[in-house]
């Protein structure tokens, strides 16, 4: 451990929090109405959508209404994702967006990789440069990326709205909501973000992938592509699909020190946003900033675990004598994994920011990390993206926590529970719970599966067995199930040839359970908070009384945090204890 290490992670903390107060203000200003100084450029376009979409942004939706209109866009965006990867060596493709002429993927890896973008988790079964075509990568891939997250951002809103209602039933207009979202939050961030990495040598092109001949007279091809949009958005969008491989770790993606720094920044930048755009909705910013200090609290826990972990090293790299080189300017560590010129400070911090979101994006390889470094993403997941979250998802998870903290507090204190002024009933708290339940018992129920099957053990790497194996799977099906799509690499999609059919590829267990695991866990939630709003936006609301419990103070904000380490203590603590927490009490480093 280093000064230097301590001192990245509190400015990182430092600099988040300065940049989404204002942009909390602004994305406030946006969902509201009022005119914002983008308005003049974008006022245009958005009439234009709107004509385009045969929509009338004032009719309002209540939740069911609001619910089929996400349920039928995001069908539509399945299925013309799923075109496009199905078609993308057809003969009407051209030349220059398919140098390679790559050939389609499977049915059952397009299936998955389909699942994956629209539910924003980005899991890759396939190695970018080497699979997808640069149509694919931008019009399918990319576009994806961007709608999704919007469609995470606009249920926040409308949750947003329903804990604010005042006797009405109406969420806004989905179709408002979202182009709103891509026009005036989205596509801003994209540009000015876009143009930052490329003056840092992330690549920007149409070029066919380059030759060179090594030292040793071996001949290497260098993937080009138009790499600077789609990693801008992957970032942004909490989404995490790499236009390479190697995702965040290639020099190409992610070249210095900076643009780690800065990548980091586009991932936390909306959902912390989104925090403090709850407090100027509420029209009480204490709400925000008690939120807030919760994630960050965790967050800041999580992110030291991780850097001491790596910092220290393993039981075997102690044994080995292993300890005590020096790399990047920290002595001793476990940098086996990692990029030398980011360090362990970067690559521990990136790989907090990424698993308390629902972006898979990786500057390091997560299984080479100790057991207790191994131990935090899991941790992180299992929190079932509340600490901070993805772009929406954070802040309407952490609200039903928020919902569900108020119910427990109110039965402690002898008194009903209020919210905002709005008595808590048991149907608000059903619908809560079932919301938070999903995820965890989504991720338990297909690493069940996974393990106890031949099919599912067949995926699993020959290196991971014990406890690793059963790390990988967890990690696999949990990081699925909470949408990011980050992977301990030794769990893989299991491609079997068809008996009597040379060459074609038969039906893929992991490729087909982890798609359902990420469509359930995504839009089964989604469908519980737009219930919850619904349900809370027909309440009216009273004064708060001398027992109304205050849900902006320190008090409350200790009672949040221990809801939240309780529900995932009680729910993922056994599945931690046999996976790397059992590797980090031995001397394995696998």
């Amino acid at each position: 451990m280093t000064f230097a290490g301590w001192l990245t992670i509190v400015l990182f903390a430092v600099i988040l929090t300065a940049l989404a107060f204002p942009l909390g203000s602004y994305m406030a200003s946006v969902y509201t109405g009022k005119r914002v100084f983008l308005s003049p450029i974008f006022a245009g376009p958005e009439r234009f959508l709107y004509s385009i979409l045969r929509v009338d942004p004032e009719r309002e939706q209540d939740w069911k209404s609001y619910a089929k209109s996400l349920l039928i866009f995001s069908l539509a965006g399945w299925l013309l994702l799923y075109l496009i990867l199905r078609t993308q060596d057809a003969f009407f493709v051209p030349h220059a967006l398919n140098p390679l002429a790559y050939h389609s993927a499977p049915w059952n890896v397009t299936f998955n990789t389909t699942s994956s973008f629209l539910t924003n988790t980005n899991w890759q079964y396939y190695s970018g440069e080497t699979t997808m075509s640069y149509l694919s990568q931008m019009i399918g891939l990319t576009v994806q990326n961007w709608l999704s997250g919007g469609v995470g951002i606009v249920v926040a809103v409308a949750l947003v709205r329903g804990i604010i209602g005042r006797s009405g039933k109406s969420l806004g207009n989905f179709w408002q909501d979202l182009v709103r979202t891509v026009l005036y939050v989205l596509t801003p961030i994209s540009v000015v973000g876009a143009l930052v990495l490329v003056s840092q040598g992330v690549i920007q092109n149409f070029t066919t992938y380059l030759s060179a001949h090594t030292i040793t007279g071996l001949s290497q091809s260098i993937a080009m592509g138009p790499v600077a949009s789609q990693e801008v958005i992957k970032e942004l969008n909490t989404n995490g699909g790499g236009f390479f491989n190697v995702n965040s770790a290639h020099p190409f993606e992610n070249p210095t020190a900076f643009t780690n720094l800065f990548e980091m920044l586009l991932v936390l930048i909306i959902p912390a946003a989104l925090v403090f755009f709850y407090g100027r909705m509420t029209a009480n910013r204490r709400q925000g900033y008690a939120i807030y200090a919760a994630m960050m609290l965790l967050f800041l826990g999580a992110a030291s675990v991780a850097y001491i972990a790596e910092a220290h090293g393993s039981p075997a790299q102690h044994a080995a004598g292993l300890h005590t080189h020096v790399i990047s300017g920290s002595t001793g560590g476990n940098m086996e994994g990692k990029e030398q010129r980011f360090g362990i400070a970067g690559s521990a911090l990136f790989d907090v920011v990424t698993t308390v979101t629902s972006c898979g994006a990786v500057n390091s390889a997560i299984e080479s990390f100790t057991g207790i470094g191994g131990a935090v993403p899991m941790a992180n997941l299992s929190a079932s993206e509340v600490i901070f979250g993805g772009v929406g998802t954070g802040l309407y998870s952490m609200l039903l926590y928020v919902l569900l903290a108020v119910f427990i507090g109110g039965l402690m204190v002898g008194r009903t529970p209020e919210w905002l002024g709005k008595k808590l009933e048991a149907r608000e708290i059903k619908l809560a719970g079932l919301g938070i339940l999903i995820t965890p018992l989504a991720a338990l129920f297909c690493t069940a599966m996974a393990t106890a099957s031949h099919a599912g053990r067949v995926s699993i790497s020959e290196l991971g067995k014990g406890p690793q194996g059963f790390s990988e799977t967890f990690y696999a099906y949990l990081s699925q199930a909470n949408n990011n799509g980050s992977a301990f690499a030794g769990y893989t999609g299991f491609i079997q040839p068809n008996a009597g059919s040379v060459g074609s590829h038969g039906v893929t267990f992991a490729d087909l359970l982890g798609g359902f695991d990420m469509l359930f866990a995504r839009y089964a939630p989604i469908l519980f908070a737009l219930a919850v709003a619904g349900a809370l936006a027909g309440k009216r609301v009273t004064p708060a009384g001398l027992g109304t419990m205050r849900t902006d103070n320190p008090t409350f904000v200790v009672l949040l945090i221990g809801v939240i380490i309780l529900v995932g203590a009680l729910t993922f603590f056994p599945a931690l204890l046999l996976g790397p927490i059992v590797q980090g009490l031995t001397g394995h480093l696998y």
